[in-house]
């Protein structure tokens, strides 16, 4: 594991590849409040965890990996796709889930709701049609189809906001606190929705027993990677600087 500033990356780090996920010196600021400073980091595991007391600068980074936040200085890169520059395809590789799935259900009814990721990608409708009986079966919402989607349980909603990113099947899957709102059941649904995905998942998360399995864990802390590694050994020295 490291630890400090250069747990963030250091000038010393691999010179990008063009693979996965890079950020090389972002910095981030709303005004004149610094949320992020000076990261560098490439993600290209399987599972990736990030945990951080609440304004730690978790979200912005979640948010920055696939361009709903572009970072006030340095990159950050998608398969070498800049998030300032190529959004869009940017976009198609790494989906996003919110935190409140009231936030990105934007259509009047489950199936509608499904449906319009992939309309937006410009594929027929035939194609859009298989992908929405795609995740109404794997998701359990079949029965819910012409069902008012703000009218599905807190459970139901997060799952119709999973399946609505995956409708558009892209090859990364961020999550920003995917199981704050949800009671235990649910959140251990969730857990295992995210679990059984093949795509390459990034889950900002408090609850530390959903990154049990997970192959690194980033610890963010006042804007900056203040450790980095294995969970085995990143999540206890998180819980024991908390304590």
């Amino acid at each position: 594991m490291r630890w400090g500033r250069r747990a963030a990356g250091g000038a010393d780090d691999a010179v990008a590849t063009g693979a996965g996920i890079e950020l090389r010196g972002v910095r981030h600021a709303f005004g004149e409040r610094v949320v992020l400073d000076g990261v560098t980091l490439t993600l290209t595991e399987h599972r990736v965890g990030v945990i951080g007391g609440n304004g730690s600068g978790k979200s912005t980074l979640a948010r920055l990996l696939n361009g709903l936040v572009v970072p006030t200085s340095g990159t950050v890169r998608v398969d070498g796709l800049d998030t300032r520059t190529q959004v869009r395809a940017v976009r198609r590789r790494v989906g996003f889930v919110f935190q409140d799935p009231d936030a990105q259900i934007v259509h009047p009814t489950v199936a509608e709701d499904l449906a319009f990721g992939p309309h937006n990608q410009g594929l027929d409708d035939a194609e859009v049609a298989h992908r929405v009986e795609e995740m109404l079966d794997r998701y359990g919402l079949a029965g819910h189809r012409d069902h008012p989607a703000h009218l599905l349980s807190g459970g139901q909603k997060q799952l119709l906001a999973i399946a609505g990113v995956l409708a558009m099947r892209p090859q990364r899957i961020v999550f920003d606190e995917p199981t704050t709102l949800l009671d235990l059941a649910n959140t251990r649904r969730v857990a295992r929705v995210i679990d059984e995905l093949e795509q390459d998942v990034v889950v900002v998360t408090h609850h530390l027993d959903l990154l049990d399995g997970f192959d690194r864990v980033l610890v963010v802390e006042d804007g900056q990677v203040v450790a980095d590694g294995a969970p085995a050994e990143t999540v206890p020295w998180y819980v024991a600087r908390m304590g």
